[in-house]
């Protein structure tokens, strides 16, 4: 397997009111938003024609995305190949929290870190994810 982390694919973290806290970052911080909360767009390295994504999304607080974790975050990170990874991980012990979960933008699945972190893997496809993006921060 040539690499596992290739990037953050997202950042998502729990608040009393999502609305609120949306509002509050586009008007004191120019992020643009949506109903998911903001996505920054940005080149690879490697291939500059390439686009990534990094997802920010307040939720709300009694969320239960995170679960089983009890922790007020979760990251997403990017990865390749994920099928392939999920069975080194579990060769390694690494606890599997749920099946992957395929859509048009990309292939998930949830695993838990040593500290009790629900951590989102994603396997993306930019340029089916890119067309459905609306709320963006652009540098």
């Amino acid at each position: 397997m040539k690499k596992r982390i290739t990037g953050i694919g997202g950042i998502f973290f729990k608040v009393k009111d999502p609305a609120k806290t949306k509002d509050w970052y586009a008007q004191h911080l120019g992020l643009g938003t949506d109903g998911y909360g903001s996505t920054f767009e940005w080149r690879s390295s490697v291939n500059p024609n390439q686009k990534g994504f990094t997802q920010w999304s307040p939720m709300r607080d009694d969320t239960v995305y995170f679960k089983p974790s009890e922790k007020e975050f979760m990251i997403n990170y990017r990865v390749e190949n994920l099928i392939e990874l999920v069975e080194e991980l579990k060769a390694e012990g690494v606890t599997i929290l749920d099946e992957i979960e395929e859509t048009e933008y990309g292939k998930f699945v949830h695993i838990m870190d040593p500290d009790g972190h629900s951590l989102e893997l994603w396997e993306p496809v930019d340029e089916v994810y890119d067309k459905l993006v609306i709320g963006r921060t652009k540098s």
